[in-house]
């Protein structure tokens, strides 16, 4: 019988492997523990290996998998960044991804955390335990169909976000490096990031985590914001300079966010930290900022997107196994 081996695994995802397993008739075993060099004998004997860790994988990792026969390594995530694709390759390793596990789980979360800035949900919450229930301009809001989003990258997630804030009637524009004719019926795609931004209310990034766009949303960028805009982040961490994201809230440049990442989020997501203390002095502040809804990547966190992220995985992992490739390879 073909054997595959999950690392990283939580508890409430077992009856989804063992649901496939039976479907499938593959023995598939588990770990809650990382693939790591002092992890990595627990593949031995094993056709497949499928991961979900968010940080950078040892390279040496790779020629060891090779020596014991693993032909793959399938991600279960969209992000594949944790991985070297060169290194990979040269031993021999198809690497595979969930490019889409669910876009409309993020999209809804997306549209969810702007309206929670717009409406002011949090502040309201904070009166009402105070006891103050009086009407104030603090707690005024403003109504969205008045408003401008600037939709950073327009995919699958991107797309579905458009469609939701087209729903409320907002002006929609956008920015992609490779604009989609299919969507042109959605937003209407500007020149640059910077000339989508400068006329938005909301700005909301929905691209992946490059060299190119590692800090884009930094000073710089956040000063060419209009007056009172807000910015949603449930992309990638990188992508935001967290602490000139501060400096533009205390500053004035922008009036809050929602970041549903954070680029050194890897020791903490998701991880019970109570009773410990926060290392990380950008992570502790973030996490505290009365400007900030701060969530620990849980956009994508739904029922279907659960499922797919060890269905779509485990379907790749058999697929390379038993035909040498899969239509998820990122490599």
């Amino acid at each position: 019988m073909l054997k595959i081996m999950l690392f990283g695994v939580r508890d409430e995802e077992i009856p989804i492997i063992k649901a496939w397993s039976t479907r499938n008739e593959v023995q598939v075993d588990y770990t809650e523990l990382n693939l790591t060099p002092e992890t990595i004998e627990m593949a031995k004997g094993y056709d497949g290996v499928t991961i979900s860790q968010v940080a950078d994988l040892d390279v040496s990792l790779y020629p060891t998998l090779a020596s014991y026969g693993i032909k793959q390594i399938a991600q279960r995530s969209a992000g594949f960044e944790m991985h070297d694709l060169t290194s990979a390759t040269e031993n021999g390793l198809i690497i595979s991804n969930v490019p889409s596990y669910s876009p409309e789980s993020i999209a809804e979360y997306a549209v969810t955390a702007a309206l929670n800035l717009v409406r002011k949900t949090d502040l309201i919450r904070e009166k009402v335990a105070e006891q103050d229930f009086r009407w104030m301009p603090a707690i005024r809001a403003r109504v969205v169909k008045e408003m401008t989003v600037a939709i950073i990258g327009v995919g699958r997630i991107g797309s579905r976000v458009a469609n939701i804030y087209r729903g409320f009637g907002a002006n929609v524009v956008a920015y992609d490096i490779a604009p989609r004719e299919e969507f042109e019926s959605l937003v209407a795609y500007q020149e640059s990031a910077e000339a989508a931004i400068s006329q938005a209310d909301i700005v909301t990034i929905h691209m992946p985590a490059t060299d190119v766009n590692y800090h884009q949303f930094s000073l710089d960028l956040f000063k060419q914001f209009k007056s009172g805009a807000i910015l949603v982040n449930t992309a990638r961490g990188p992508i935001v300079h967290t602490e000139d994201l501060f400096q533009a809230l205390e500053e004035g440049y922008i009036a809050g966010a929602a970041l549903d990442v954070y680029e050194g989020e890897a020791p903490y997501v998701p991880v019970d930290w109570r009773g410990r203390d926060i290392t990380d002095p950008v992570y502790q502040q973030l996490v505290k900022h009365p400007q900030i809804i701060y969530t620990p990547h849980t956009a994508y966190y739904t029922d279907t997107a659960v499922q797919n992220l060890i269905d779509i995985p485990l379907d790749a992992s058999l697929s390379v196994i038993q035909t040498g490739d899969t239509d998820v390879r990122v490599n």
